[in-house]
């Protein structure tokens, strides 16, 4: 089981979309945490097309970890995403309530990797990096901490100062245990092999560039007859495969070394 982060350095190359898209087609039960200190939850606003209302879970339980009910408040806010194994944990409303969070990320963050003895992986839309009452704990918590970007200039220069703060963070044992990259739309113009030197972290998949297919996770939009076949839906299949290696590896590592095997 693994608790896994993707969060952006710039922009907004597709975390949310990302996320949703990885946790949908996960292979084992999994939940979804909106992390993003922006507030609005995009996967609501999105996926469900503003049709199930906003229960303020994250207001829930900032509250409920000052009452010493965290444990028991995080299973009642989950909320199922139909035709699915996924729970989603949704973000604050409105950025004015992100500022209350900056109490909840550690515990939130030890009750998330206590899920994993119940069957249940983790997936956290960190959003943009950087922000204000960001999700820091979280990303030094987790297995596997995943750059989504683009492979243009921008992206790169401006991913390249996080890639050497993740790479220095997994070594010397403060963040988290594995660091990659996920590259939206590989060839627009540099290679994964491109992106990996630069970074000097691996690519761990690359995701296809379908914007008909996105919509479907970002903004509900119907899904096409053959979409659960596209080039989309398989490149988030096999970025599942390529997280359980590369998370099972680093725990290896770990043991190993005598280390944290989270």
């Amino acid at each position: 089981m693994a608790l896994v982060v993707l969060a952006s350095a710039s922009g907004a190359p597709g975390v949310t979309t990302t996320a949703l898209g990885l946790a949908m087609c996960w292979p084992r039960p999994v939940v979804l945490v909106d992390a993003d200190p922006v507030g609005g939850s995009a996967v609501l606003a999105g996926y469900f097309r503003g049709a199930v209302a906003h229960n303020d879970a994250m207001v829930q339980l900032v509250m409920a970890r000052r009452d010493g009910r965290l444990a028991d408040e995080l299973r009642a806010v989950l909320m199922p995403v139909p035709d699915s194994e996924v729970l989603l944990l949704p973000g604050v409303r409105s950025h004015a309530q992100a500022a209350s969070l900056g109490e909840l990320w550690p515990a939130l963050g030890l009750e998330l990797r206590a899920l994993e003895a119940t069957g249940q992986d983790v997936i956290v839309d960190a959003g943009r990096l950087g922000m204000v009452s960001s999700p820091t704990p979280l990303l030094e918590q987790a297995d596997l901490s995943l750059l989504v970007l683009r492979s243009d200039l921008p992206s790169l220069a401006a991913a390249r100062q996080w890639a050497a703060a993740w790479g220095s963070a997994r070594d010397d044992g403060t963040g988290a245990a594995a660091a990659g990259v996920v590259l939206v739309g590989e060839g627009r113009p540099y290679s994964a092999g491109e992106v990996s030197r630069v970074l000097q972290i691996p690519v761990v998949e690359k995701i296809a560039w379908d914007e008909r297919t996105a919509q479907v996770f970002s903004v509900g939009q119907q899904p096409a007859a053959k979409s659960g076949s596209s080039r989309l839906v398989r490149s988030y299949r096999a970025l599942a495969g390529a997280i359980d290696a590369l998370v099972a590896s680093a725990r290896q590592d770990a043991a190993h070394r005598g280390g944290r095997t989270r």
